[in-house]
């Protein structure tokens, strides 16, 4: 399954972020891929886009990072998935 992730950096916590970031915490284990990380150019957070069959790991990987990062995530479909099944509910 593909997951969404954004994020926030909480208030005084850039340092630590930024020393995890750099300092390679930034990949999560086995079983956790990311397709893609986005910054905003603010500074501010950014986005993420990972695949994993165990959402307990991905779980595992945000709550490492729950104490400077604010985290919000939502499992996602392409378009192609969203089209076929919008096509089965409303008969097109």
């Amino acid at each position: 399954m593909k997951v969404m992730s954004t994020y926030s950096i909480r208030p005084g916590c850039v340092p630590e972020a930024v020393k995890r970031f750099l300092g390679g915490k930034a990949t999560p284990m086995a079983g956790v891929k990311i397709l893609g990380r986005w910054h905003k150019t603010d500074g501010s957070g950014g986005f993420t886009l990972f695949e994993t069959d165990d959402p307990a790991k991905l779980f595992e990987f945000a709550a490492s990072w729950t104490d400077v990062l604010e985290n919000h995530s939502s499992t996602v479909i392409e378009d192609a998935e969203a089209g076929a099944a919008l096509g089965r509910v409303y008969g097109k």
